[in-house]
């Protein structure tokens, strides 16, 4: 199977501690290789603190790595309204507006798409049945909804811009066992529906060998 993602040698430094000349012990991620198979479940994981979340924003493109190189290879569009890379953060208000419907930021998402002449066969009534979002809470704004619904709105409006690689930003945080095995059986679920390539970083790496094909550990920044 071929790789949808190669990192190569990632260094990343802020902006603030960054000396031109030399890369030093300010670093927050240093020298981290690895790659990613098309259409898998891969793990970072890792104590809080490690670099995770930085290294997620960077494979996202929120973050320049200082230095380095991630290599891409995504499915051929002729156009794209969207990031194809799109990360599920921990504080799901960074990513829906609370006042909204969450019926017309779903409906909106899925538009973008469609704007852009690119053919997205995920209708809205297949994303909310994907996701398992009950259609009651299409109509109530999203400041109404619980944290576990939130995260399954938030989860939706990024799939349906058909991404071709989801991060998920430590989802099983603060969810008891069962919520935690529900969440890994929904996003086996997203998988085989979309032949997704799911990132999955979690500290809690029993929950990430329920679900993941392939995991590195960071530590202190680096690739343990």
């Amino acid at each position: 199977m071929s790789n949808i993602l190669v990192a190569e040698n990632i260094w990343f430094i802020p902006p603030e501690n960054k000396n031109k000349n030399e890369l030093g012990n300010n670093y927050i991620l240093k020298d981290v290789s690895f790659s990613v198979e098309r259409g898998a479940a891969f793990g970072i994981s890792g104590a809080s603190g490690s670099g995770k979340t930085t290294l997620a924003k960077i494979i996202a493109g929120i973050y320049s790595p200082t230095k380095g190189k991630l290599s891409f290879d995504f499915a051929d569009k002729k156009s794209s309204a969207s990031n194809p890379v799109q990360l599920l953060f921990q504080n799901t208000e960074e990513i829906i507006n609370p006042f909204r419907k969450t019926g017309d930021i779903l409906y909106e998402s899925i538009s973008l798409n469609t704007a852009a002449n690119i053919a997205n066969e995920l209708t809205l009534d297949k994303l909310i049945n994907l996701v398992n979002i009950p259609n009651e809470l299409m109509n109530q704004r999203c400041g109404q909804l619980s944290g576990g619904e939130r995260q399954r709105v938030a989860l939706a409006r990024l799939l349906a811009v058909r991404p071709d690689i989801l991060i998920l930003d430590e989802p099983f945080s603060a969810q008891d066992v069962e919520s935690q095995l529900n969440l890994i059986n929904l996003f086996k679920q997203i998988q085989e529906y979309e032949n997704l390539t799911i990132i999955c970083i979690s500290h809690i790496e029993k929950v990430l060998q329920k679900f993941a094909d392939k995991i590195i550990n960071i530590e202190n920044g680096g690739v343990k």
